[in-house]
């Protein structure tokens, strides 16, 4: 099922059980979904963003999340915690599953072997590779540093 229906169907079910965070999180999904549609449209019979610039999106708010939980601790803001780490759940819901350690590895040595690979100079080749293979699977900011790791540098 296409990411969009997803996040329509999600709504709903949500507002139906009276969920409030779900709910609201679920809206403010739609409204960046929304945004981001309207920054990409060049006409407007555009259909919108393809599902993995969606993901992309997601992926952002995730981590803008995770970058707010982080001051929220050192600010002693526990229910702040609370509320991001749970927009955080509902967001990740919809992204696919991540690769473990020993995937990502394997998938940075094919990588470097694909792109014939020698010295850290070749890092952006590897890296473009990983991003055309693995762009859902992978967060391309655990993967940087294996590469640069894998490649010497």
């Amino acid at each position: 099922m296409e990411l969009r229906a997803r996040f329509t169907d999600a709504l709903k079910t949500a507002m139906l059980a009276k969920d409030a965070a779900t709910t609201s999180t679920m809206r403010m999904i739609l409204a960046k979904l929304k945004d981001t549609d309207i920054a990409a449209r060049k006409t407007p019979q555009d259909p919108g963003v393809p599902d993995d610039q969606i993901i992309a999106m997601l992926r952002g708010m995730a981590k803008s999340r995770r970058e707010s939980v982080d001051l929220y601790r050192q600010g002693n803001r526990p229910e702040l915690v609370a509320k991001e780490e749970a927009e955080i759940a509902v967001i990740e819901s919809f992204l696919p599953q991540q690769m473990d350690e020993a995937a990502m590895a394997a998938a940075v040595d094919a990588a470097v072997a694909e792109a014939g690979a020698a010295s850290i100079k070749d890092m952006g080749k590897v890296m473009a590779v990983l991003k055309s293979r693995h762009a859902a699977a992978l967060d391309m900011a655990k993967a940087g540093p294996m590469v640069k790791a894998r490649l010497g540098g």
